[in-house]
């Protein structure tokens, strides 16, 4: 969290350095969002952490660190005027994960023979609300309503080295498809450290209402002679929540 802080300081600063007075820059360039204009933005945590980790001196730092496939929200706006934009996110994420794990050979005790359990997930979020904003200056407070909707799903994959035995085992497990509601709010800051380019940071709160439909599981036992491989379902559930868990942002924003 420090070298974070320190990171967001250093942009700041080097803001400030430009030494421009007023909302324009020496060439005229208009600091703050106007009307018409169009602003695209990303989820700034990577890149803190990045920032704090060079500032830090951290030698596990890389291009590798910055692991793009996460955190990969991405954000519009289109200005109605200096003080109102329609706004809008996406965000799309697919993740994979394989464990392998060794046990004894059922027929040689001398040798070892692999399990592996492959894992994947979909998720996307889609949402869009309105962004009203109040200050004169670089510093500009962000507020008002927005929805979002997402979908998701699960599923596991199970092979064995061994033949399957009298107790039954997973071989396949897929979780229902979850679809989410979110009807709420946000407020937060926006700091103009350079003309048209912003660092923001806002809590969302919200009415959170999401279903989950039955998913199966697949498992297989050797009664002595054949291998049964039977399907089963799983239950489906549903949860709700008023503002108990409030969503943060850190976003780096460029205004066009």
């Amino acid at each position: 969290m420090k070298k974070k802080v320190l990171f967001i300081a250093a942009i700041l600063t080097a803001g400030l350095s430009f030494g421009q007075d007023g909302m324009t820059s020496k060439k005229g360039t208009p600091i703050l969002p106007e009307a018409g204009d169009y602003a695209i933005g990303f989820d700034a945590t990577i890149l803190l952490n990045y920032g704090g980790n060079f500032l830090n001196g951290s030698v596990e730092n890389g291009l590798s660190s910055l692991n793009l496939m996460q955190n990969n929200t991405l954000y519009g706006k289109m200005f109605v005027d200096a003080n109102k934009a329609y706004r809008g996110m996406v965000n799309i994420g697919l993740g994979s994960n394989t464990v392998t794990t060794l046990e004894t050979d059922a027929n040689d005790a001398a040798k070892m023979v692999e399990n592996e359990a492959k894992s994947g997930n979909f998720n996307v979020a889609v949402g869009g609300g309105i962004e009203m904003r109040r200050g004169a200056g670089r510093l500009q407070g962000v507020y008002g309503p927005m929805a979002m909707i997402s979908f998701g799903s699960s599923s596991t994959e199970n092979t064995y080295g061994n033949q399957a035995t009298s107790i039954l085992r997973e071989t396949a497990t897929s979780s229902g498809s979850t679809i989410g509601l979110s009807l709420g709010g946000f407020a937060g800051i926006e700091y103009f450290f350079a003309p048209k380019m912003s660092l923001g940071a806002e809590v969302q709160w919200g009415i959170n209402v999401s279903s989950t439909g039955a998913g199966e599981t697949t498992s297989e036992l050797f009664d002595g002679t054949n291998t049964t491989t039977t399907t089963a379902e799983t239950g489906s559930s549903s949860a709700f929540g008023i503002g108990t868990t409030p969503n943060s942002m850190i976003s780096l924003n460029f205004h066009f």
